[in-house]
């Protein structure tokens, strides 16, 4: 019989030798035990469970062909909730945990004072951002739109699994809001950014579903949509919120000038100093962070 210690250093050499990243053979054994890191440490040397042991064989075949962690999991955790994940719907990114952040600090500077604030996410995906802002705010009347059936079906089980109240909608970016005459206090979005021919982790190209990675030739074509249609669905005084591109900056500032010329905006760098969340403050002044 092997010992945690025995299968899981073996699985980090297998992973070594193809530049998979060895953290990842130790996080899905600590998830499919359902242990912490000090829960393996005092384990080390036990007997491993034999189906755990298959699982995780199975799932280390299956992470030496690059597939994502999170898709051989079924799910990955976003401030602190359960996500259901599949190839239908892009893995999301512990960076949007920043947006989330900003957007709670931002509303309850405007809004404390509201009993209830009318928001969306614009292209959910797996509805991992509007869960986590449902979940930390109930003062939130949320909307969530996808194009992707299949994804709104993921976004769903999600609402589902974490005893949330969304109003999903299946329709492109801001149509289904604008059909329903929906108005915001709060726009959220995080789109497709990356351009069409920029290079990626094959781990990305190959899984995740390319209707969510790429926006166009320039990364830029759904900033332009949401852009041009936000007055249809904005109330008088509200703000937006974008994750962009770290390389993006000038070009939707430049954007913005010609789309919200009255408006604040703001460019935040995430934690590793990259420009990655765009506010813009329609009738507001903006907060400084």
């Amino acid at each position: 019989m092997a010992s945690y210690h025995q299968v899981l250093q073996t699985a980090i050499k297998k992973c070594q030798q193809v530049d998979v990243p060895a953290e990842s053979a130790q996080i899905l054994l600590l998830e499919l035990c359902n242990m912490n890191y000090t829960d393996l440490y005092l384990n080390y040397e036990s007997e491993i469970d034999d189906s755990i042991n298959q699982q995780f064989q199975e799932g280390i075949k299956r992470l030496l062909e690059n597939e994502p962690l999170q898709y051989i999991l079924g799910y990955q955790w976003f401030y602190g909730h359960k996500i259901l994940v599949s190839p239908d719907c892009l893995i999301p990114r512990y960076e949007t945990e920043e947006l989330v952040a900003n957007i709670l600090a931002d509303t309850d500077y405007y809004f404390k004072n509201s009993i209830s604030i009318d928001i969306a996410d614009i292209g959910t995906g797996s509805g991992a951002i509007a869960i986590a802002l449902k979940k930390e705010e109930s003062k939130f009347n949320m909307f969530a739109t996808d194009i992707s059936g299949k994804a709104l079906e993921i976004a769903r089980k999600n609402s589902e699994l974490n005893d949330c109240q969304i109003t999903f909608f299946q329709g492109d970016m801001l149509q289904p809001l604008i059909d329903h005459n929906i108005k915001l206090d709060v726009l959220v979005c995080n789109p497709p950014y990356i351009p069409a021919k920029q290079r990626i982790q094959k781990s990305v190209i190959d899984f995740e579903p390319h209707v969510a990675l790429f926006g166009g030739e320039d990364g830029l074509f759904f900033y332009h949509s949401v852009f041009e249609n936000a007055h249809k669905v904005i109330k008088d005084k509200s703000f937006m919120a974008f994750e962009i591109g770290y390389d993006e900056k000038e070009a939707l500032i430049k954007m913005v000038k010609e789309y919200f010329p009255d408006d604040k905006y703001e460019v935040l760098k995430d934690i590793n100093g990259k420009d990655r969340m765009l506010f813009i403050y329609h009738n507001l002044e903006a907060v400084t962070k």
